[in-house]
Formats: structure tokens, sequence, C-alpha cells
């Protein structure tokens, strides 16, 4: 027997020492908290998605009380601009989150597996990889590609 244990690739920014593009990302996913729809979670996540012909399309997650029902910030911004953008890629994707007090997460807020799946496949459908920002009010993660926070992933390749 072998064990693998994968490594991931990441890096981790104050605020201040990012690219001011990359200030406006964040800036846009935190602002799209406020329009989150979480009265039973109370767990407010929005994301903006920078596509490749410079757009930037946001969301926030949706819940509902069929709880399975609601959709999270990551899924409702990429299929958005999948949606109205179908030949544009996806350049970078930046995360954020807030309490219902509208305080920001002390830590970086990751995508949950599900919208790591989607995101797996926008990678795929853009040709490049897909680069994430996950904002915290401690300090920024930057993932270059969706496999460093998906490892051992199913995509089409895989069928």
């Amino acid at each position: 027997m072998k064990e693998i244990r994968p490594k991931i690739a990441f890096r981790l920014y104050a605020f201040e020492e990012l690219s001011a593009e990359d200030q406006k990302l964040i800036e846009a996913a935190k602002e799209s908290t406020f329009h989150s729809y979480a009265p039973y979670s109370h767990f407010c996540v929005g994301a903006a998605a920078l596509l490749d012909n410079g757009e930037i399309i946001c969301g926030s997650n949706q819940e509902n009380a069929a709880y399975p029902s609601g959709l999270c910030a990551e899924r409702t911004t990429l299929f958005y601009a999948n949606s109205n953008f179908p030949d544009v890629g996806v350049q970078t994707l930046a995360i954020a989150a807030r309490n219902e007090k509208g305080e920001f997460t002390p830590s970086a807020t990751a995508p949950c597996g599900a919208c790591r799946q989607v995101m797996l496949e926008t990678q795929e459908r853009s040709k490049h990889p897909l680069r994430t920002l996950l904002y915290g009010e401690e300090g920024v993660i930057e993932v270059h590609c969706v496999e460093d926070l998906l490892p051992l992933s199913f995509s089409a390749s895989s069928m």
C-alpha cells in the first residue's frame, strides 16, 4: 500500500497586496452579499466572476424553505455568466461571505463541494485555469486552478 497526500497550491495575501483589478472583483463579491436571500442560515455569500471579455458578473446565495432548492452564490454567478455569455470564459471567481449583522467572515470562505464541481466544469468550458479568490478579513486566499480546490476530481474526461 502506498499513501499519497495531494498537495494544493495557494497564496495568502493581505487585501492591500492585491492588484487594483483583484480588489475591484472582491469588492463586487462583498457587495453581492447584500443581495443574498438567506433567511434560514443567515450566512450571506456573494461571488463575482471576471470574464475573458472584461465583464464582471455577480451573484449571491438564494435560500428556500425547501432547503435543497436554494442555490449558492458561486453557482448563481457561474450559471448566469454561462447563460448570458456562452462563448466567453471565466478568468477569476471571487467569493466573500458575511453574517446577518453585516460582518464579513474573519477567515476566507471556501466553496462547497457542489460549487467546486461546477467551477471545474466552468474551467473546462473556458479551456484555461479558473483562478479563485477567497476573501476573509484576515486575508485573501488565491487558488490558481480548480484542481487545487477539488483533488481527485470527476470531469468529462473521467467518462
